[in-house]
């Protein structure tokens, strides 16, 4: 292996542990109140070289936004193997309240970032943030539309409301029992959900 090849390898894994770093500090403390130097130190890179992959915060932001992307393709595509899309839906919210403790402490990671960037008069961050909350509306769409309900788009807002609105009040309340039962709650509504009958 050239010396060449093994410094991209040492880069590239620098980069993957900020962008890792950026998603998880940004979580937990908010833009505003996160500096370069916490991500480097989180991620375990020294400050100077933080500005060789990253020149802005807003670029770190933005890696972060895409680090969320990844982790829900990830995700999305691990629930694809499951047979039925109800049973991809209930695993998803099944999942939801297994993060229970991190939602009351921090709220959902997508879902603040969101909420926080809106309030910046600078720059399409907001956007970028929403388009990640889309892409997870679009998935849950194809599932309710798998299922043959009616109005699949209209069902996947309520399903995604639904988790951003147990996320913020269990954050807000400092109470992760918020969405053990609202996510229970959302679990028995997807089981009364079924196709009309097929005209006679």
């Amino acid at each position: 292996m050239t010396d060449s090849v093994t410094a991209k390898g040492r880069a590239a894994d620098k980069r993957r542990r900020l962008t890792a770093a950026a998603a998880r500090v940004l979580h937990e403390q908010g833009v505003e109140r996160t500096t370069l130097g916490d991500i480097a130190r989180a991620a375990g890179v020294p400050v100077g070289n933080v500005y060789y992959y990253f020149k802005t915060k807003d670029q770190l932001v933005q890696a972060a936004l895409s680090e969320h992307s990844a982790h829900l393709d990830a995700l999305t595509a691990t629930l694809g193997r499951l047979p039925d899309p109800r049973e991809r839906l209930t695993a998803m919210v099944e999942g939801w309240i297994a993060a229970r403790d991190v939602a009351a402490r921090y709220g959902c990671p997508t879902g603040t970032l969101a909420v926080e960037l809106d309030k910046r008069a600078d720059g399409t961050l907001d956007a970028e943030a929403g388009a990640v909350l889309r892409r997870l509306i679009d998935w849950a769409a194809r599932q309710f539309r798998a299922l043959g309900l009616p109005d699949p788009d209209g069902l996947a807002v309520t399903f995604v409301a639904a988790y951003q609105g147990m996320s913020l009040l269990a954050n807000a309340l400092r109470d992760p029992e918020i969405m053990t039962r609202e996510g229970t709650r959302l679990l028995h509504w997807l089981d009364s959900l079924h196709a009309p009958d097929p005209a006679p």
